[in-house]
């Protein structure tokens, strides 16, 4: 039952034909394509303003303070599970212990 089938390998039957043999293509040039008649415009340059400057300080402090927020606020929330289940583990302690000293 755990021993490995190995499977065995198919004789060939009967004929085999050989494969066939592809021919190449010649390949014949088509008409050019067609160069552009305008080079595209190039893409405008951001002007970086004093008022820009300010809101992008201000996009990314808030940013900062966010992601800071809710990552407090979810080891906060570890600790106090933990300090939970620490708690319970020692009353279930001591729970046990005193129900062993009456038998």
């Amino acid at each position: 039952m755990f021993q490995p089938k190995i499977p065995t390998m198919p004789q060939p039957s009967g004929l085999v034909t050989p494969p066939a043999v592809v021919e190449p293509t010649t390949i014949t040039p088509g008409t050019p394509a067609p160069a552009p008649a305008a080079p595209a415009p190039a893409r405008p340059v951001v002007q970086l303003t004093p008022g820009t400057a300010v809101a992008l300080v201000g996009a990314g402090t808030a940013v900062v303070l966010v992601v800071g927020t809710v990552l407090v606020s979810l080891l906060l929330a570890v600790a106090v599970t933990s300090a939970s289940v620490a708690v319970c583990a020692v009353v279930l302690r001591s729970l046990i212990a005193s129900d062993a000293k009456r038998r």
